[in-house]
């Protein structure tokens, strides 16, 4: 007798390796960002797209604050078109980074999303920086 977990069977290998590699390629989470940080390794933007009030309560080092609202061309224009851009936002319950990184995308630029955003951030038990 199967259980509602093996009842509809897995993916095969190869299904999986497209599925996961294609959310590796969206996705990034709040321990790689730290590690980058931590270890002088940044080659990328990090934005916080949250609005600057919350921005001025706390948000990771070395993020820049621009809103997902004011995610424009105008915006972005200072850096070269092969940047990466990670963006987050408050969290899982928020979509302010998927905002984001919908225009940013639509500009032909390359990002994304750190998983988690703050919340994430703080659950594992990384630090906030405020102004």
């Amino acid at each position: 007798m199967s259980s509602t977990v093996s009842r509809i069977p897995a993916a095969s290998a190869e299904a999986t390796c497209q599925h996961f590699s294609a959310l590796l390629a969206h996705e990034t989470d709040c321990w790689d960002v730290k590690h980058a940080i931590s270890n002088d390794r940044q080659d990328f933007i990090l934005l916080d797209v949250r609005g600057e009030e919350s921005y001025q309560k706390g948000h990771l080092l070395n993020a820049i604050n621009l809103p997902n609202w004011k995610v424009k061309v105008d915006n972005v224009s200072e850096y070269p078109h092969d940047t990466l851009f990670i963006v987050y936002c408050a969290g899982p319950h928020c979509n302010g980074a998927d905002k984001a990184a919908l225009h940013l995308a639509k500009m032909g630029r390359p990002v994304k999303k750190m998983i988690g955003g703050i919340i994430g951030w703080l659950d594992e038990g990384f630090e906030l920086v405020t102004l």
